[in-house]
């Protein structure tokens, strides 16, 4: 399993010690894996316009295949909801 965010190295790794996440966080400063996967998008808050990541899980099966898309991650559930459709494939 792996994580990954436009933050730096240093903040992911007090980010990983503050939450003890058991999985590796990946520093993605330039976009370029964000971009890749699509999920860099233009967003807006209180009419501002800005670009960010739009939260998404990938289940990636061990061939390197993307075999589920979660768009738009609200947290709450979210892991129950992922397990789910891992363990019933």
């Amino acid at each position: 399993m792996l994580g990954v965010s436009a933050d730096s190295v240093a903040k992911q790794k007090k980010f990983k010690e503050k939450y003890d996440l058991p999985y590796t966080l990946l520093a993605d400063e330039d976009h370029a894996l964000c971009k890749a996967f699509g999920v860099w998008k233009e967003k807006s808050m209180y009419g501002k316009k800005y670009m960010g990541i739009e939260r998404t899980t990938f289940v990636i099966n061990g061939k390197g295949k993307i075999v589920k898309i979660f768009p738009k991650v609200r947290p709450e559930g979210h892991a129950e909801e992922v397990l789910k459709a891992v363990t019933s494939s």
